[in-house]
């Protein structure tokens, strides 16, 4: 459940990121545009660490999002995406998510026109584990590519 919360956290505020950007999201279908830029994101997770006895986790791993623009047009608006992908996602900066959804529990008491749900979210708080890596550019087809690298980890004790 934690990774889904990982996912949806940073996904979030990668997808807040003015001006926007076309997205290839991991494995939904997507049409790149020719001679236009947009990014492809993967969520890359390392073995979670559990570093003492209990329920306690330490989920790791990093989010790459690859800056994939036209070629011939230079470095320039690559790199400026890239920083603005790091400036986001500065070292230390957290976003949360739910890691669970709404059971459809609710109460329906017969005294009122009030529905009530008893769901209360599991929240995890994802964080920028260091500063985000720019990786040196290759070339896909038509496209120039910067390999964005976003380190996280999301500490978290699971429901019981």
């Amino acid at each position: 459940m934690s990774l889904v919360a990982v996912r949806r956290a940073l996904e979030t505020a990668l997808d807040g990121i003015s001006p926007a950007l076309a997205t290839a999201w991991e494995n939904l279908k997507f049409t790149p545009t020719p001679g236009t830029p947009y990014q492809r994101v993967n969520l890359l997770a390392a073995p979670p660490l559990n570093p003492e006895m209990g329920g306690f986790v330490q989920e790791r791993g990093f989010m790459q999002v690859a800056l994939a623009y036209p070629l011939e047009g230079g470095p320039g608006a690559a790199l400026a995406r890239a920083e603005t992908i790091r400036a986001t996602f500065k070292r230390g900066t957290s976003f949360t998510a739910p890691a669970n959804e709404p059971d459809g529990v609710t109460l329906d008491l017969d005294f009122t026109t009030e529905t009530y749900s008893a769901w209360e979210p599991f929240i995890v708080t994802t964080t920028v584990a260091n500063t985000p890596e720019i990786a040196p550019a290759l070339f896909e087809d038509d496209r120039y590519v910067v390999p964005v690298r976003v380190p996280f980890y999301a500490n978290y004790t699971p429901e019981e």
